[in-house]
């Protein structure tokens, strides 16, 4: 059996809005929305993996605050090892450029009555209910 592999997600949250990435590939989930954020390299932390990816996908360094819900497994894939996605509340802090979509189609900053309003992937829906609480009215 494979090891499972862990896919950290970046619940990006500045002036009461969190941060969603349109996907650019694979094909499969080109033009929906994610957290930022992937996998995790052998020997590496949840943490250190999210502030890597971050800045290679959004040119920005982040700081990791606490993890948010459980581990959520992605839909099985063909070929591929089982996969689960965490999730960290984040914060942007001072100083920091804005967010660029380097390997998205798109940004967007959502507040909580717009959460609803794109195609989010399948994995990172639950967590929004936990994010939620996070963006104030």
């Amino acid at each position: 059996m494979s090891e499972t592999q862990i896919v950290v997600g970046a619940a990006i949250v500045r002036d009461g809005a969190v941060l969603a990435a349109q996907r650019a590939h694979p094909a499969a989930a080109r033009g929906r929305w994610e957290l930022p954020g992937g996998k995790v390299d052998p020997g590496e932390t949840d943490t250190a993996a999210l502030v890597r990816e971050c800045e290679e996908e959004l040119g920005v360094t982040i700081r990791p605050l606490r993890r948010i819900g459980e581990d959520v497994a992605f839909p099985p894939r063909p070929g591929g090892p089982p996969a689960v996605l965490r999730v960290w509340l984040a914060d942007l802090p001072d100083g920091q450029p804005e967010p660029e979509a380097r390997e998205h189609l798109a940004l967007r900053w959502l507040r909580a009555a717009a959460l609803a309003d794109v195609d989010w992937l399948p994995a990172d829906r639950p967590f929004l209910e936990r994010i939620r609480p996070h963006l104030g009215a």
